[in-house]
């Protein structure tokens, strides 16, 4: 009989690679908030795959950049830390030639006596013969333990991943529950679908200036959830662009957020948006404390 294998595996690289969008396909739910924008993800999260004979908890971290601010500088500081952390780490890539910010990469990663798997991302996007001079290219910078192509958008190759994490875990016990997908809270995860409805109905400027905070969460008896929350932005014209016309375009979120939320949930839910500014809060220690960044 094959023992129980368990473990920590952390999904690292550059912003907008598609760590997030590999994780929800991983795990067939959607834990992790994704966007066309870079640097979404601005907390570790954690998602568990529970199989018959191993149990892998994924750590999605935010991409890691030269952070321009307070905020950014957290960002980068959980991302650095988390790869200590794990058992496996998972290098993500897009299929073109290592650039600057992924060598930067790989030498924190040559710091760390762990096995690293190379994940050449979006090989959709490519034709075949192009993935081998990439292959060759990244080998001769770091000597990776596994080299998988995958497209985390397609789900192709994602299978084969799964096995081959699993094969690199050491005999564990199961740390979670089978039906255990993430340890985030409720709240953190509604507030995170707000956000990814803000970043996906608003310009260019909004995405890296919002933040949402849950100010009040209520059930009633027949089970309906209230929710009463916050958008943060650091300028006066970042709320106007949030609120919309005759407040349209906050009614749009507000929607799109609701729906998301009831499936998360499974079951109706009401919400209540209010756009505050927090002048040049990223950069400002105290309100990210405030919001849950340390």
């Amino acid at each position: 009989m094959e023992k129980f294998r368990s473990g920590y595996v952390s999904l690292t690289g550059r912003p907008n690679v598609g760590k997030s969008t590999l994780l929800n396909a991983i795990l067939g739910e959607k834990v992790a908030i994704v966007s066309p924008k870079p640097q979404t993800t601005r907390n570790r999260i954690v998602g568990v795959k529970t199989l018959p004979d191993a149990q892998i908890i994924f750590i999605d971290t935010p991409g890691i950049h030269k952070p321009k601010h307070k905020l950014g500088e957290l960002m980068v500081k959980e991302a650095r830390e988390s790869v200590k952390e794990t058992d496996v780490i998972l290098f993500m890539v897009e299929p073109e030639e290592p650039g600057g910010g992924d060598k930067f990469i790989i030498d924190i990663l040559k710091d760390l006596n762990k096995p690293v798997f190379l994940l050449i991302n979006k090989i959709d996007t490519v034709k075949k013969p192009e993935v081998l001079p990439l292959i060759d290219a990244y080998s001769r910078l770091y000597p990776f333990k596994e080299i998988i192509p995958v497209s985390a958008l397609a789900g192709d190759g994602v299978d084969g991943l799964i096995k081959t994490v699993t094969d690199y875990l050491p005999e564990g016990p199961k740390y979670y529950p089978d039906d255990m997908l993430t340890d985030q809270l409720e709240r953190f995860m509604a507030a995170e679908i707000i956000r990814e409805k803000i970043i996906r109905h608003t310009e260019d400027e909004i995405p890296h200036s919002v933040a949402v905070e849950i100010k009040h969460w209520s059930e009633r008896e027949n089970g309906v959830v209230f929710i009463d929350a916050n958008i943060y932005v650091e300028r006066e014209g970042q709320k106007g662009i949030i609120i919309g016309k005759g407040g349209s375009k906050l009614k749009s979120i507000g929607t799109a957020a609701r729906l998301d939320i009831e499936k998360l949930l499974d079951t109706r839910v009401f919400i209540e948006l209010r756009v505050k500014i927090k002048k040049d809060w990223r950069g400002d220690e105290r309100i990210l404390k405030e919001l849950g960044f340390n």
